[in-house]
């Protein structure tokens, strides 16, 4: 009953509209996977039932233990088979006698702002623990969008489910920037692909991830996380110019640019670079906001031209620049 109730309590502060009995479903789809490791040590991550004694959780939760297994409250199950690609971090695994509705499949195609719910077992939880969050950025990559939201996961829930608010599996929370708190899922995407691996019954999964690359060799939208989380505006600047003169028609680029030289007082400059993340693409509201919020005192009628933009892409955006012009 607890863990129907903490389910309910995140919801019920929300203002978005959800499907209560199918988040509920989509909890109950979220499982543990334990191994041991070499050293002796327990290890545990998430994952999420996907199929009939099918389980999609991160490649790199399987990687220190030989034989791993799953569980579902005083349940346990054993793993007989796995499907990898080591460099997306997805592995399916297939159990013996789970029998299970599987989480519906969503799409990481997913708009700014939008809420989305983290379940999984964060710090070895015996039961799922939940976290609302938004959705901050999706990045295309490899058929799907990687996905940066503010729905905080902590060791343990390495695999476990990004769900919408009508239960759908949008992602799987895979990574997070250390220490500095930007939490990214893999697309729900690559899962299809995954169903067409080979199987194999060898343990443990082994194999580097994408976000696990140099960090020279990253895309831009990673690389830039660590400096723009400590703050560190000049290293921000460099990055973004790069990444605006290689991807000029990225509006997440420009945006990042903007944010950088407003950080760094230099609003002319960051006025242009807003404007142009607006032009690459007219639904993105963080630039619309952004040149809103400067262009509040320079020139009133123009933000409120971006405050009717707003309210035509994104009405609770549009509440928040509201408030601000009220103050």
């Amino acid at each position: 009953m607890k863990k129907i109730i903490s389910l309910f309590l995140l919801l019920t502060t929300s203002v978005f509209a959800y499907d209560q009995s199918a988040l509920m479903h989509a909890f109950n789809s979220v499982v543990m996977i334990r191994g041991y490791q070499e050293n002796g040590s327990l290890g545990y991550g998430s994952g999420v039932i996907v199929g009939d004694n099918q389980i999609v959780t991160n490649c790199h939760v399987l990687r220190g233990t030989k034989k791993p297994w799953v569980s579902q409250g005083d349940q346990t199950f054993s793993i007989v088979s796995v499907k990898s690609n080591p460099w997306h971090d997805l592995c399916l695994i297939g159990t013996h006698g789970m029998s299970r509705i599987p989480a519906p499949l969503g799409s990481s195609k997913l708009k700014k702002n939008s809420e989305v719910v983290g379940i999984g077992h964060s710090h070895g939880a015996p039961v799922p623990l939940t976290i609302g969050g938004l959705i901050i950025a999706t990045y295309p990559i490899d058929n799907g969008n990687l996905i940066l939201s503010s729905a905080k996961f902590r060791l343990g829930a390495s695999g476990s489910g990004l769900f919408n608010m009508q239960g759908e599996l949008v992602g799987i929370n895979t990574f997070k920037t250390t220490g500095y708190g930007s939490y990214y899922a893999v697309p729900v995407e690559w899962l299809k692909d995954l169903m067409n691996q080979k199987e194999f019954d060898e343990f443990p999964v082994q194999g580097k991830a994408l976000w696990e690359e140099d960090e020279d060799k990253k895309p831009y939208y990673l690389r830039i996380a660590i400096p723009k989380a400590k703050e560190e505006w000049n290293s921000v600047e460099r990055l973004a110019n790069e990444w605006v003169k290689k991807e000029p028609n990225n509006t997440e680029a420009w945006y990042e640019l903007g944010f950088a030289y407003l950080s760094l007082n230099k609003k002319d400059a960051a006025k242009e670079a807003f404007k142009k993340s607006n032009q690459c693409d007219k639904k993105n509201i963080d630039p619309i906001f952004e040149l809103a919020k400067i262009e509040k005192n320079d020139d009133p009628n123009q933000a409120e031209n971006y405050l009717e933009q707003l309210n035509q892409i994104d009405l609770d955006k549009a509440a928040e620049l509201k408030e601000i012009f009220n103050k």
